[in-house]
């Protein structure tokens, strides 16, 4: 699984309205509003790079409001959680 934290400016009117429509988007599991240099940042787990590309490229694209994104890539997690078995609930293997 590979998952990405999408951080994201978004034009203020549209901060709150802006997370439900990315919920909407396949492999976007959370949406947080956040303090800082960003206004929202997405987890996005899916299977394969290739989806991570349409998501972000294609997807987000989508969403009014999105002024700019940053795309970090995750290369492990340390949780108390086994999210990769979380998260494996409906995908093929």
């Amino acid at each position: 699984m590979i998952t990405a934290l999408v951080m994201i400016n978004a034009e203020r009117d549209r901060i709150a309205t802006i997370p439900d429509e990315l919920l909407k988007i396949g492999g976007v599991t959370e949406v947080y509003s956040i303090a800082g240099d960003y206004d929202l940042v997405a987890m996005v787990r899916v299977k394969e790079t290739e989806e991570l590309a349409d998501v972000v490229t294609n997807g987000f694209a989508e969403v009014k409001g999105i002024i700019r994104t940053m795309t970090l890539i995750a290369f492990k997690c340390y949780s108390h959680y086994d999210l990769e078995h979380i998260f494996q609930i409906g995908f093929k293997t």
